[in-house]
């Protein structure tokens, strides 16, 4: 494959999206015209979840096509190795520039794990100050609580539309800084947003894009007799108990949701028009996904952290209209399969870059080709838990198995709310027994619950000794030259502007070669 065959590849990713807020998923109401035109163009995987239901887990899980107790990034404030090849360092090696605007939640010293530039600092800390501890019942101090319920509604800022800002803008800079080079460099573009996660405010533009007679409430609210252990502690870390919630506030929450929704939407518009007038869109695969989803209130929970399709299912769109057909795939898929998507889509080898991985390339799927996979896994090793949490679907049956709790079992062909669990149902105690013979198969839990442990001990020492004396904090700072930056005296006046304008003017000027 000729550097001129290597497709540009934009992957933007929405920080907490759920399927259920998508218009290419039954949503009639959300105004996402950007997201849908992409998904009307390419192809939607109806069936694809994260791998972990928590930010830090999901993301290194998605980069390094490793689940959580192989790759070691457990929860929100685990170090990610610097020795765990990423999909940045393969598509490195396959000639590809790669670069990252926003966030991605990295741990630990190293802060770019394969990306070549980092155009922003990340909106949450990266040491291990976040660490759970599984050997207390006490509720973590710097865990979010129901504010971002029973505060939501309109805003003028925030902390996050100051960080999304930041993102657009050092991406779309950095696009045409590419561009307009002589880096002929293919690139790999990840633009990763904070919205929609909360805390659910969003200012009056994007509010009044909906009206809240539209917005639909929870399909059915906490139910003290559909309950489980995991919920309880939810609700626990989440301080649930503490506050009484009104339908005026969930309503609210779920209008500003879709609000920043909307807004993630006008900024993926921009990034690609910056790509279609500049004549790349046609040679760019276009991803779009997220991290993990938002259970906004169904079954009285919110946010992530569990493995209900509110939280655990996510939108994958896969557009590049050239060389994929328009489609839905039903098949069960992961985000960690973009590893060796990209890997293939590149140029290389997905096959070989599947090995020793819990990832499977995507490409037969995006190709029309026939695929009889049907099982996805997931895990969750973090707050609120008290034991590895596992997830396996295979075909329309969904089990979520922990040592800790009972077993959750759905069929979400006739189910797909989640509100008969089988567990204890007769007659699908066989899908029940073959499928805790699999996760038996796969997985050794009590090992994993062992080092899930020990971590958590490590870093809570680590993590108290570096706040003590001298910090050096490990939060990525993103270098500005300021000395290349706009109009200097070291480069031509004439020369420096023609540069920086696109289209180039004194391209349009030259003579046209003789035939």
């Amino acid at each position: 494959m000729t550097s001129a065959d290597r497709p540009d590849i934009l992957i933007v990713m929405a920080d907490q999206l759920t399927t259920a807020a998508m218009p290419f998923h039954g949503n009639r109401v959300t105004r996402a015209p950007a997201m849908a035109s992409l998904a009307e163009n390419g192809v939607v995987f109806d069936n694809a979840y994260t791998a972990s239901p928590l930010c830090t887990p999901a993301r290194a899980a998605l980069m390094t096509g490793l689940l959580p107790s192989n790759n070691h990034c457990y929860d929100n404030a685990a170090g990610f190795s610097p020795e765990i090849p990423t999909f940045a360092h393969h598509l490195r090696n396959e000639g590809y520039r790669t670069v990252l605007s926003g966030k991605m939640h990295f741990c630990g010293p190293d802060q770019l794990h394969g990306f070549e530039e980092r155009l922003t600092t990340d909106i949450y800390p990266a040491d291990y100050n976040w660490t759970p501890d599984w050997d207390t019942t006490e509720r973590p101090h710097w865990y979010h609580d129901m504010s971002s319920v029973t505060d939501a509604g309109v805003t003028v800022r925030t902390n996050q539309l100051d960080f999304d800002d930041e993102v657009a803008f050092a991406a779309e800079r950095g696009l045409f800084e590419h561009i307009r080079s002589e880096d002929e460099r293919p690139f790999c573009f990840v633009v990763s947003f904070t919205h929609p996660h909360d805390p659910y405010a969003i200012p009056q533009e994007y509010w009044d894009r909906y009206d809240a007679a539209e917005i639909p409430m929870p399909a059915y609210g906490y139910d003290v007799g559909l309950t489980h252990p995991h919920d309880e502690r939810l609700r626990a870390v989440c301080a649930m108990e503490d506050v009484e919630l009104t339908d005026d506030m969930v309503r609210d929450a779920r209008h500003a949701y879709l609000g920043a929704v909307s807004y993630v939407d006008d900024h993926l518009a921009r990034l690609l028009e910056i790509l279609r007038v500049t004549g790349r869109l046609e040679n760019t695969v276009v991803i779009l996904t997220s991290d993990h989803g938002d259970m906004q209130g169904e079954r009285g929970l919110w946010y992530k952290m569990s493995f209900y399709e509110g939280s655990a299912r996510v939108p994958l769109v896969v557009s590049a209209p050239g060389r994929f057909g328009p489609a839905r795939v039903s098949s069960p898929v992961s985000t960690m399969d973009l590893l060796p998507t990209l890997v293939g889509i590149a140029g290389g080898d997905d096959a070989a870059a599947e090995e020793h991985l819990d990832a499977e390339s995507l490409l037969p799927l995006l190709r029309g080709d026939h695929d009889d996979r049907e099982v996805v896994a997931a895990q969750y090793l973090a707050e609120g838990a008290i034991a590895p949490i596992v997830m396996y679907r295979r075909g329309s049956w969904k089990l979520i198995h922990s040592p800790a709790d009972p077993d959750q079992l759905f069929d979400l062909s006739s189910d797909p709310l989640e509100r008969d669990n089988r567990a204890d149902d007769p007659d699908a105690a066989h899908v029940l027994a073959e499928l805790r013979a699999e996760v038996a198969k796969r997985w050794d839990l009590e090992r994993i619950d062992a080092e899930v442990h020990e971590s958590q001990r490590r870093r809570r020492v680590v993590g108290d000794a570096l706040t003590r004396g001298r910090e050096h904090v490990w939060d990525y700072a993103p270098p500005y030259d300021a000395g290349h930056r706009y109009i200097r005296n070291h480069t031509d006046l004439g020369d420096l502007e023609a540069m920086a304008r696109y289209p180039s003017v004194r391209a349009r000027q030259q003579p046209e070669p003789e035939p």
